[in-house]
């Protein structure tokens, strides 16, 4: 008999409303292995489709398909050839982008991103992780990559029971690659750079905060320089501060490699904006783009108050009529829960501030309607009323 999992009404109900995730709470049976590929049955024993299955993660089944579809390798290739279509499509003006976004493109757990001629890859589940040599060689006759990186050392993998390695799958990857964003170059370390080297996710919230910058801009929780760098030509003078000593000297090094003068300084944001507080230091544009406050549900009240506080600072150092760019990639932080911090903070820092635009992640990072766990990151543009 072909691998099966039984599932409850309860699982089969949210497998039917979209949901690809079925946790292990709602697995009544399992007559399979971790990795596998498995038919889904609900309590009547009726198909309702094909899926990942783990035997490690609370995350059990991970929907392919529905009904009677199977869930092999053309549907895959189908599936990874509609995905880089689409990208195509979109007609990005860089050299850097994610090709594919696991749920939103209907391959749970896998994403890709392309840098320049090479493919940068992360399976995140057992059964993502087992069918990645079918992967590469469909990857490798699709997107024809000089090289493919599996950069599989993200620490949810180890909820999977699964390693955390970094690896050459095809081809050949440099140490650096240099990537095109607009009109900003990086030189991004694939293999120990953030994420799978870059944060893509960010590039249309950063030329939309270029219609906006003006004067002095601090860019806050800067990492490699994405927001100042880009941001550089509208502004008189540019501070970009990270706690990152490494990550100051890639800004530093960025702005040398795009011949832009700024000021990167290594700081504890929340110590600094205090600091500038003090001073009486006031800026016409201010970015605040911090890494996940919460990680998970129990750190939401620590998060929400650690958003509320940055933004607190940022406006009181906001000049009048001028822009904050503040932003939360933590999916337990909503949008709605997002908005109301900013509220607070508006009323406690006694600062009037104006919405402007309410964004989200890239275009290449789509949200899959009716699965909010794939809108994770919020950005709101606000203005200082004078």
């Amino acid at each position: 008999m072909p691998p099966s999992v039984v599932i409850s009404p309860k699982g089969e109900q949210r497998a039917r409303a979209g949901h690809p995730w079925i946790y292990r709470t709602d697995v009544v049976d399992a007559r399979a292995e971790g990795g596998e590929i498995v038919q889904v049955l609900g309590s009547r024993h009726r198909t309702v489709g094909y899926a990942l299955f783990s035997d490690r993660s609370q995350i059990a089944i991970r929907m392919l398909t529905h009904g009677e579809t199977p869930a092999d390798a053309p549907l895959l290739r189908a599936r990874i050839e509609h995905a880089i279509g689409f990208r195509d499509r979109l007609a990005l003006d860089v050299s850097a982008f994610r090709l594919v976004n696991g749920e939103a493109d209907l391959l749970p757990s896998l994403v890709v991103d392309r840098y320049g001629d090479y493919l940068v890859v992360q399976t995140l589940s057992q059964g993502m992780d087992r069918l990645l040599p079918e992967i590469t060689n469909m990857l490798a006759e699709t997107a024809a990559p000089a090289g493919i990186l599996a950069r599989n050392d993200p620490k949810v993998r180890a909820l999977e029971g699964l390693d955390q390695t970094v690896e050459v799958l095809h081809g050949a990857v440099p140490e650096s690659v240099v990537v095109r964003e607009g009109p900003i170059e990086y030189d991004v370390d694939v293999r120990r750079g953030q994420k799978t080297g870059l944060f893509l996710d960010q590039r249309e919230n950063k030329e939309a905060a270029a219609r906006y910058a003006r004067g002095r801009l601090l860019d806050c929780f800067s990492y490699h320089g994405g927001f100042a760098l880009r941001l550089a030509g509208q502004c008189q003078h540019v501070e970009a501060i990270d706690v990152s000593a490494d990550a100051v000297a890639h800004i530093r090094a960025n702005a040398k490699r795009n011949n832009l003068h700024l000021e990167a300084r290594e700081a504890n944001v929340f110590d600094e904006l205090r600091r500038l507080e003090r001073a009486g230091e006031h800026y016409d544009t201010i970015v605040l783009d911090p890494p996940a406050f919460a990680k998970n549900k129990a750190s939401l009240s620590n998060a929400r108050a650690g958003y509320k506080e940055i933004n607190l600072r940022a406006m009181r150092l906001l000049s009048p009529g001028g822009f904050l760019v503040t932003c939360s990639c933590s999916y337990h932080v909503s949008e709605a829960m997002f908005a109301e911090m900013l509220h607070e903070a508006s009323v406690d820092s006694r600062t009037p501030v104006s919405l402007v635009e309410k964004r989200m992640q890239g275009r290449d990072h789509p949200v899959l309607v009716g699965v909010p766990e794939t809108h994770y990151l919020k950005c709101f543009i606000l203005r200082r009323v004078e």
